[in-house]
C-alpha cells in the first residue's frame, strides 16, 4: 500500500499564495542590492574594512553604550504589554524574554513572528498561554510602528531639511506638516485611550490601552527609536547631518526596510540611508559605518543572545557549566526549559550567518601580505585556505536548515565544518579574528547536542520557496560583494592560472566559481528533484501495538486509531503513532500525535516533511493545546474548530438548584427500573447482533448515513476493543455508548451513542449521569463528551474569516446539523470546555481544507445529507 500515490496530487492555487510573498521579498531585495551596488561603485572594499578597524574606542564605547540602552527601552514593550494583558511575570523573566526576542526577531526581521516564537517558549513556561504570547506580539508590533512613525515625523517637524531635497516642499510646509500628523496621532492615540472606544478601519479594530500604559508605552517608543538611531549617528563620518534630522532618515529607512519584508531590511536600509545623505559625505566612510552599526546593533546583541542560550543549555545539563555559573533556581527551571526549545532556530541562524561570512572571507581581498616570501608552500595553504573556506560557507548554509528541523548528524558535522573552516580562515590569509570567533561558535554550539535528537536524513524536507530564495539572495550578495571588492582589478584568462601566494584576486575568482557552482547545482538540485514516495505495508500487529501504547498514554482520542477507517504511522521505536486518512491532496492527521512528547513530536514532524515531500497537504484536524508550540514551530495556522466538553468527575455532583430537574429525572429512570451495566471486551456475538439492531434503527432517524474518521462507525472489530455502557429497563437493552479507555485509565471519552427510538426521551441522559457514577466511583478523573462543532467561535468584525462564517453555521445551521442544541444538551453537565483545532501548514486554504475533511467524515457528497 502506497502512503503517498504522485497521481493523485494535484497543485492548489492557494500555494501561490505562500509563494508570491517570498518572490516579492527576493525581488525587493535585488532591487535594493542593485541600487546599494550602484551607490558603492567607487569604494574600495580595502578602505572600507580599514575605517571600521581604525574606529576610535570612545565611538565604538558610545555605539555600545546606545546599542545597550536601546535594548534596554526595547525589553520596555515586553513589560508595558504585559500591563495592557493584565499578567504580572517576575522581572528577570521579562527581561530574558525581551531580550531574545529582539535579538533573534531583529537579526532574522519580521520580529512579530521570528520574536514571537521565542517569547512563547519562554513566557508559555511562565504561564501565558498561545493566544496571550500572540496579543502581546501583535501588542509591541503595532507599538514599535506607531513608535517609530512618531519618532520620525517629530524629527522632521524640528528639522524639516532632512527631507526638503526629497520632495518637492519648503521646509515651512514640511514642518507644518509633521506637526498637525504628530498632534493627530498623539491626540487621536490619548483620545481613544480616556474614551475606551476604538477605532473601526476597513474591517480592522484598533483600541488603545489606558492612558498611563499608552504614556509609558510612547516614552519607551521614543527611547527606543532615539537610542538606535544614536547608535548609527556616533559612527557616521563627518558631513552627516545633526542629529535631530538623522533620527528622521533613520526613522524613514526603518520603516522601508520593515515594509520590504527583507530579512533585517539588509540592503534596503542601507540604500535609504546613503542616497539621504549629503553629497558631500564620503559614501566608502558611511558603508563603513552602516556596517558597524549592523555589527554592533544586530550581531553582537545575537551573538550574546546565542551564547545565553548555549550557557543556559550547558547549565540544565549539570557539570562544569552548573559549577561555573551556578544551578539554575526552582522559579526560572520552567522559564530556562522553555529557552531549551529556542536553541535549535538559534543555532540554524548563527551557522547559517557564519556559513556566509566564510563566504565572504573566500571572496575578499587580502589585506596585509604577512609573509615576505611564501614560496610554495605558502601558495599552496593560500590557494587551498581560501577554496577551504568557500566549500565550508556553502555546507554550513546546507547543515543550517537541518539544525533547525533537529537533525541529530547536523550537529556533529557543523562542528567539525566549523573546526574545518578555523585551519581555512588561518591558511587562506591569517586571519585569526574569523578564526577565534568559528573556535568560540564550535564551543557554543557544543552543548546544544541534547536539542538535536531527530534520526531524519540531512537532504529530507526543509527546502522549501524561502530556501531557494535565501540561497538565491546570498549568490545575489556574494557576486556583488566580489565585484565591488576586485573592481579594480581587470580582467585577463591569465586570473584562472595565477597560483602565486600574492594573487589574491585569483583565488577570489576561483572560489567564487566554486561557491557558484555548488549553491547553482543546489539550487538546481531543489528545482528538479524528482517526488518520492515511500509504501507502508499492512502491519498485522497494528491494533496490538496501539493498544500498548494507549494503555500508557491514557488518551481516549487515540482509540479512534482501532477504527478501522485510518492508516496508523507509528515513530521508529514503535512507541507513538498517529493516526490519517486521504482524500485527494489532503492527508487528514486525526488529533494530537500519542506517545511520549519527544517521539510524538518527532512522528509529527517526519510525517509533515514525508507529506510535504510528495506534493500533499498534511492537516492535523482537532488537535488541542498540548502541543501548540510544535505547530508553531512547524509554521502552521491554527483555526479554531469547536470545543470539547471535559467532565471533572470527581467535581461533578448534582446537589443543588441547578440541576434540580436532572436530580428528578434521573430519580424517576431510576424507580421505573433503569439501570447502567459496562461490560468489557471480547463481546458476545448475540450481543452485538442486538446492538446492531439499535444502531440500524437509530440511524434510519437520522440524517445522513454511517460517519467516520473522527467518529467511530459500528464495527464489531472495533467495539471489541471497547468497553460498551449498557442502558437496560426490565432486562431490554434501550441505548448503549462505547468507551473509549481501558478499565484502569483516568481519563475516558464516548464514542457511539445510540438508543432505541421509542426510548429516545431522557435515555442519553440518563447514561451520562449513571456513567459519571460508575467512573468516579472507578477513581477516573475526566470524561470527554466529545466535540461541540463550531462552538466558542468569535463572531467580532476583527475576528478570522472562517470564524465569523463558523459562528454564522453554528447558529442558522439547524437545517444541516442541530449544532446549538448538541452544545446545549452538553451544557447542561456543566462541562470544562476546552478549545479543538485545525492545524494547516502555510498557504492551506482553510475552507477547502475542512470541506475535504467534512466529505471525508461523511463519507462522500452523497453521503451528507442522504439516507441509506
Amino acid at each position: 500500500m502506497t502512503l503517498f500515490d504522485p497521481a493523485q496530487t494535484r497543485p492548489s492555487l492557494s500555494r501561490l499564495k505562500t509563494i508570491w510573498p517570498i518572490v516579492l521579498g527576493l525581488v525587493l531585495f535585488l532591487m535594493g542590492l542593485w541600487a546599494l551596488h550602484h551607490l558603492l561603485a567607487s569604494i574600495d572594499v580595502r578602505q572600507v574594512i580599514v575605517q571600521i578597524k581604525a574606529t576610535p574606542w570612545p565611538t565604538l564605547g558610545a555605539a555600545l553604550g546606545a546599542t545597550a540602552l536601546g535594548y534596554l527601552a526595547l525589553v520596555g514593550y515586553d513589560f508595558w504589554a504585559l500591563h495592557y494583558l493584565g499578567k504580572r511575570l517576575p522581572l528577570r523573566t521579562v527581561a530574558l524574554g525581551g531580550f531574545l526576542g529582539y535579538a533573534f526577531g531583529n537579526t532574522v526581521g519580521i520580529s512579530v513572528i521570528s520574536g514571537g516564537a521565542v517569547r512563547y517558549r519562554i513566557y508559555s513556561a511562565a504561564g501565558l498561554n498561545a493566544f496571550e504570547v500572540a496579543g502581546l506580539s501583535s501588542y509591541i508590533a503595532v507599538a514599535m510602528g506607531m513608535g517609530l512613525t512618531l519618532v520620525g515625523v517629530l524629527a522632521l517637524a524640528v528639522h524639516p531639511a532632512a527631507l526638503a531635497g526629497v520632495i518637492s516642499a519648503s521646509e515651512a510646509a514640511i514642518r507644518l506638516g509633521a506637526i498637525g500628523i504628530s498632534a493627530l496621532i498623539l491626540g487621536g492615540a490619548f483620545w481613544l485611550s480616556v474614551t475606551g472606544r476604538a477605532l473601526r478601519i476597513r474591517g480592522f479594530e484598533i483600541a488603545m490601552p489606558a492612558p498611563r500604559i499608552l504614556l509609558g508605552q510612547l516614552v519607551v517608543a521614543l527611547f527606543d527609536s532615539t537610542m538606535a538611531s544614536l547608535a548609527l549617528w556616533v559612527l557616521m563620518p563627518e558631513g552627516t547631518p545633526p542629529f535631530a534630522s538623522f533620527l528622521a532618515i533613520y526613522a524613514a529607512a526603518t520603516m522601508v526596510g520593515v515594509l520590504s519584508h527583507v530579512p533585517g531590511g539588509v540592503g534596503i536600509f542601507e540604500t535609504v540611508v546613503i542616497a539621504a545623505l549629503p553629497a558631500g559625505v564620503p559614501v566608502g566612510a558611511a558603508a563603513a559605518g552602516l556596517l558597524a552599526f549592523r555589527m554592533i546593533y544586530f550581531l553582537l546583541p545575537f551573538a550574546l543572545a546565542f551564547a545565553i542560550v548555549s550557557i543556559n543549555e550547558a547549565r540544565l545539563a549539570g557539570g562544569w557549566a552548573a559549577r561555573i555559573f551556578g544551578e539554575i533556581s526552582e522559579p526560572m527551571r520552567p522559564v530556562m526549559g522553555g529557552v531549551e526549545g529556542v536553541a535549535p532556530r538559534i543555532a540554524g541562524i548563527a551557522v547559517l550567518g557564519l556559513g556566509f561570512w566564510l563566504i565572504i572571507v573566500a571572496l575578499m581581498p587580502s589585506l596585509s601580505q604577512r609573509i615576505d616570501d611564501p614560496g610554495l608552500v605558502g601558495a599552496i595553504l593560500a590557494e587551498g585556505g581560501t577554496l577551504a573556506c568557500a566549500l565550508a560557507g556553502v555546507l554550513l548554509i546546507v547543515l543550517s536548515q537541518a539544525l533547525v528541523r533537529r537533525v541529530q548528524l547536523a550537529h556533529s558535522l557543523t562542528i567539525g565544518t566549523l573546526i574545518v573552516g578555523v585551519f581555512a580562515v588561518l591558511a587562506d590569509d591569517l586571519d585569526t579574528e574569523s578564526a577565534v570567533v568559528l573556535g568560540l561558535a564550535a564551543l557554543a554550539l557544543w552543548p546544544f547536542r541534547r536539542a538535536f535528537h531527530r534520526q531524519a536524513a540531512l537532504s529530507e524536507g526543509g527546502f522549501g520557496p524561502i530556501w531557494v530564495a535565501l540561497l538565491a539572495g546570498m549568490l545575489a550578495s556574494a557576486a556583488m560583494f566580489f565585484f565591488l571588492a576586485h573592481e579594480a582589478t581587470p580582467y585577463t584568462n591569465a586570473l584562472w592560472l595565477d597560483f602565486t601566494a600574492k594573487s589574491a584576486t585569483p583565488r577570489a575568482l576561483r572560489a567564487g566559481l566554486l561557491v557558484s557552482a555548488l549553491m547553482l547545482g543546489l539550487l538546481l538540485w531543489l528545482a528538479l528533484r524528482p517526488s518520492r514516495s515511500f509504501a507502508l505495508t499492512p502491519d498485522p500487529d497494528q491494533d496490538r501495538a496501539v493498544s500498548e501504547i494507549l494503555e500508557t498514554q491514557d488518551t481516549p482520542q487515540g482509540w479512534f486509531a482501532l477504527t478501522g477507517d485510518k492508516q496508523v504511522v507509528f515513530s521508529s521505536e514503535r512507541d507513538a503513532f498517529l493516526m490519517y486518512a486521504r482524500r485527494h491532496g489532503l492527508c487528514a492527521v486525526l488529533g494530537d500525535p500519542v506517545g511520549p512528547p519527544e517521539p510524538a513530536r518527532q512522528l509529527a514532524w517526519d510525517f509533515h516533511e514525508r507529506a510535504r515531500r510528495e506534493g500533499i497537504t498534511p492537516v492535523f484536524y482537532e488537535v488541542s493545546t498540548k502541543y501548540l508550540p510544535l505547530w508553531i514551530e512547524m509554521g502552521y495556522a491554527l483555526h479554531k474548530i469547536g470545543e470539547e466538553a471535559v467532565i471533572e468527575l470527581q467535581n461533578f455532583s448534582l446537589a443543588g438548584s441547578k440541576y434540580k430537574t436532572m436530580r428528578a429525572e434521573q430519580n424517576r429512570a431510576l424507580r421505573e427500573g433503569c439501570s447502567l451495566e459496562i461490560v468489557s471486551p471480547p463481546h458476545d456475538p448475540a450481543l452485538i447482533d442486538e446492538l446492531r439492531a439499535i444502531s440500524d434503527s437509530w440511524l434510519a432517524g437520522q440524517k445522513g448515513k454511517e460517519k467516520g474518521f473522527s467518529v467511530g462507525r459500528f464495527e464489531p472489530r472495533y467495539l471489541n476493543h471497547c468497553e460498551l455502557a449498557l442502558i437496560r429497563r426490565d432486562g431490554q437493552i434501550l441505548g448503549f455508548a462505547n468507551l473509549l479507555g481501558s478499565p484502569g485509565a483516568q481519563h475516558f471519552g464516548i464514542d457511539l451513542m445510540r438508543y432505541r427510538p421509542e426510548a429516545a426521551d431522557g435515555v442519553m441522559q440518563f447514561l451520562f449521569l449513571a456513567l459519571i457514577e460508575a467512573l468516579r466511583d472507578r477513581g477516573a478523573t475526566e470524561l470527554s463528551l466529545g466535540l461541540a462543532p463550531l462552538a466558542g467561535l468569535s463572531d467580532r468584525v476583527s475576528a478570522r474569516l472562517t470564524s465569523r462564517l463558523g459562528n454564522l453555521i453554528y447558529r442558522h445551521g439547524g437545517s444541516f446539523y442541530n449544532f446549538e442544541g448538541l452544545r446545549r444538551f452538553k451544557q447542561k453537565f456543566r462541562p470544562d470546555w476546552r478549545p479543538r483545532y485545525v492545524a494547516l501548514p502555510p498557504g492551506t486554504s482553510p475552507y477547502l481544507a475542512l470541506t475535504e475533511i467534512a466529505l471525508l467524515i461523511s463519507g462522500g457528497a452523497r453521503n451528507l445529507f442522504t439516507k441509506d
